[in-house]
């Protein structure tokens, strides 16, 4: 897909998951906006098959994200766009925080800092069943202070995982503040390289990077490869970028409409 195809990907998943929030009127809404560039890259341009065994894997560590890649699987047609609507309802398949019984789900990711590792086991999985597929992991800032997930970033070098990617959005902020506060983790590129990866450190809100990035780590063998995100929360509406926290927000109803239509007249 050219770069504007996938900017129109990108703000259509920014538009179901303003959907999704408004019917709860709540959630990680920041997340799914300053994400939605990453997802768009991967469904429509990187993953090359979403079903069977030798489908390329993506691993959603953040669980709070869901919001997101149900948003991308919609619009891949993977999920039924009409299920957006049923968001965070009892008996719903599209909980708040997602489960590998949902479509397009390889984990449940509510407890933080497991993804990677078993992103690392399928890489070696796949490896194992002389499969070319890849493996796509998204963990965030905040979640690198997770031993687990260093240990699996020890692993996954060890073992040359090559088809392995890992991108970290750094997105500044986790629920009780800014990373720099709670624990720091910089430098965040430099410390992936020391444990034996690939490493690259983009905006995250640009997909023309994003792609020369995915492009650029690719020719690289026998690393596993990181790509550090730098994207901001509630990115394509100026009233959720303003916020101060942005981790979890409650929008009241008047705001709405009001977010639909700064989405709408943003530039891509």
């Amino acid at each position: 897909m050219e770069t504007r195809d996938l900017a129109e990907r990108a703000k259509a998943i920014r538009r179901h998951v303003l959907r999704m929030a408004e019917r709860v009127g709540q959630g990680y809404v920041g997340q799914g906006l300053g994400i939605a560039d990453l997802l768009a890259v991967l469904y429509f341009r990187q993953i090359r098959r979403l079903e069977g065994p030798d489908r390329d894997r993506f691993v959603l560590s953040i669980g709070h994200y869901s919001i997101a890649l149900y948003a991308a699987l919609a619009e891949a047609g993977v999920l039924p766009l009409d299920e957006l609507d049923s968001y965070g309802a009892d008996g719903s398949r599209l909980e708040m925080s997602g489960s590998d019984a949902t479509p397009g789900f390889e984990m449940t990711g509510g407890s933080l800092g497991q993804g990677l590792s078993q992103a690392v086991g399928m890489a070696l999985g796949l490896r194992l069943d002389r499969r070319d597929s890849s493996v796509y992991c998204l963990v965030s800032d905040g979640e690198l202070q997770e031993g687990a997930v260093w240990e699996a970033a020890m692993a996954a070098a060890h073992y040359r995982l090559d088809r392995l990617f890992c991108f970290v959005d750094c997105n500044d902020q986790q629920a009780d503040g800014p990373p720099a506060r709670v624990m720091g983790i910089e430098p965040v590129e430099a410390k992936w390289e020391a444990f034996g990866w690939d490493a690259r450190r983009v905006p995250g809100n640009s997909i023309p990077q994003i792609v020369a990035a995915i492009d650029a780590v690719s020719a690289v063998p026998g690393k596993p490869h990181a790509i550090v995100l730098d994207t901001l929360m509630g990115k394509g509406v100026p009233t959720f970028e303003r916020r101060q926290k942005n981790h979890f927000i409650r929008v009241e109803p008047a705001e709405w409409a009001l977010a639909r239509r700064e989405l709408e007249g943003s530039r891509d």
